[in-house]
């Protein structure tokens, strides 16, 4: 969701105003702008197709037995062409 310029000025009016009038401390905004943040972070991860740390590393130690394996049978052909 993208806020606008204006939707961000009257939230930081609002908040402002509310700060001035007392009813609402810097720590209550601190919080609120966490959770705010956090509630986005959450958003945008849980659309991006990421994996575990776990399945990470098992699939890169497959893939570099894959190109271990790929080079060893570069260096057979290679021999066989030679000879």
């Amino acid at each position: 969701m993208r806020y606008s310029v204006s939707d961000k000025e009257k939230i930081l009016k609002t908040l402002s105003s509310l700060l001035e009038a007392g009813i609402l401390t810097a720590n209550d905004v601190k919080k609120e702008l966490i959770t705010n943040f956090k509630f986005k972070k959450d958003n945008i991860v849980s659309k991006l197709d990421l994996v575990s740390r776990e399945e990470f590393e098992v699939l890169k130690k497959l893939v570099e037995k894959q190109d271990k394996k790929i080079k060893q049978m570069k260096k057979k052909t290679k021999k066989a062409k030679k000879s």
